[in-house]
């Protein structure tokens, strides 16, 4: 029997509200149909889209068939043509136009095959396009932490008003050496954050308060950093008017998942005298992920 080995890459960039961007965004990916987009999450408040897309993978090296690292190189270069992070504001923290790219093995694929994709992914970037690429998880030759470097660069500070995150870098000069591309950010463009690790399930929880700071209590003691469950990162993120996030990271949804959260969050908000609504996940699971991409292919 054949192995099914696929490829998922989510590419999350700083724009939701310029339809015309998101627009040239998606055609960019169509020219190369075997990687198919099969989710897309786009937040208002936030002023950031997800794309989660999947391809099949060569069962030898360099692994990739071609289509989805063309793909996403594509989309990348798409996005820096219409979106100046100089004009971009959001309630979500980001480092660059194109925020993040992460890469999860599906089916019988290993983390890694797309660890090597991930890095010829951030050699294509990089250099290319002229833009500070940096590394984490099986993709980074020390497994550095994706936390880590935004730390280091400043991402979960809000820069503006109202807990908002506008503008582009405070300074070209990066505290960090990238590991692909100039050692400069241009200001348009920002970074680009390239990593490949084992599923991530994202689930946002919203909490009905405007107290920025009694919900930043409730997301660090979620956290595992502060001391709550294992495998979760959180913080909050404010969601409109008289409303905040506890945005989610789950690690190991198969050992910390989505129930544990929500019910951790309704505790921590109760002692604090606030209500909570119930989460939502940003992403279909990874074996819908796999079904939807295997009906498409049927069709196609």
């Amino acid at each position: 029997m054949l192995k099914l080995m696929l490829a998922c890459c989510k590419v999350y960039i700083s724009e939701s509200q310029n339809k015309a961007a998101l627009e040239s965004i998606e055609r960019a990916s169509w020219l190369f149909p075997e990687a198919c987009i099969i989710n897309k999450f786009q937040d208002e408040a936030y002023n950031r889209v997800g794309y989660t897309l999947v391809s099949k993978l060569a069962p030898h090296p360099p692994f990739d068939s071609g289509s989805l690292r063309a793909s996403v190189f594509s989309m990348v270069k798409a996005a820096f043509e219409a979106v100046d992070l100089e004009l971009h504001s959001g309630s979500h923290p980001r480092l660059g136009v194109v925020d993040h790219i992460c890469f999860h093995p599906l089916a019988q694929t290993s983390l890694d095959q797309v660890a090597q994709l991930a890095k010829a992914v951030a050699a294509d970037i990089g250099p290319k396009l002229q833009v500070p690429t940096f590394l984490y998880g099986a993709a980074h030759k020390e497994g550095r932490k994706l936390d880590f470097i935004r730390r280091e660069l400043g991402y979960f500070k809000p820069n503006s008003e109202g807990n908002q995150w506008a503008g582009g870098v405070v300074s070209e000069s990066l505290p960090l050496n990238p590991d692909e591309g100039p050692s400069q950010a241009p200001q348009g463009k920002g970074v680009v954050v390239i990593g490949a690790t084992r599923w991530v399930d994202n689930y946002n929880v919203p909490v009905f308060s405007s107290d920025i700071s009694a919900v930043r209590r409730v997301a660090k003691r979620v956290s595992a950093r502060g001391g709550g469950l294992e495998f979760v990162q959180a913080m909050a993120l404010a969601h409109g008017d008289d409303l905040i996030e506890v945005a989610c990271n789950l690690l190991a949804p198969n050992n910390v998942g989505a129930d544990e959260v929500q019910f951790e969050v309704e505790r921590l908000a109760g002692e604090e005298g606030i209500a909570v609504g119930k989460g939502y996940f940003t992403d279909l699971s990874q074996e819908k992920i796999v079904e939807n991409y295997l009906k498409l292919g049927d069709v196609m």
